[in-house]
């Protein structure tokens, strides 16, 4: 059975950085590339960029590729999600999607809080 095994819910103040893990079980870590999406309040989903595990390759939105960098531990079949200089709208419920043209699987963080 795939599942992507996500990090719990984090809390931090304006200015600070987020790690979130994403840990994938059941599947070959390197066959699927990874994506992270982020939902917050009533809006709809915000693609933040992809990594493929295969060999550490990134591309990040626009938006934030100043502020996100990803990885991904072969050793560990886990990858990661840093946002730095967070902003009260970074607030968001956070995913990692590991796909392939025939499948895709979601993970979930509870939530991102952003609060001074």
């Amino acid at each position: 059975e795939v599942q992507l095994v996500q990090s719990g819910a984090e809390l931090r103040n304006p200015g600070a950085s987020v790690k979130v893990s994403c840990k994938a079980l059941g599947y070959i870590f390197t066959s699927y590339y990874i994506d992270w999406v982020r939902q917050a309040p009533g809006q709809g989903l915000e693609w933040m960029g992809i990594i493929d595990p295969e060999n550490n390759g990134t591309k990040y939105a626009r938006n934030f590729q100043d502020r996100v960098t990803f990885a991904a531990d072969t050793s560990t079949n886990t990858a990661y999600g840093e946002l730095t200089s967070l902003k009260i709208e970074d607030a968001a419920v956070y995913y990692c999607r590991a796909w392939r043209s025939d499948a895709d699987y979601w993970g979930r963080v509870p939530q991102v809080t952003v609060s001074v």
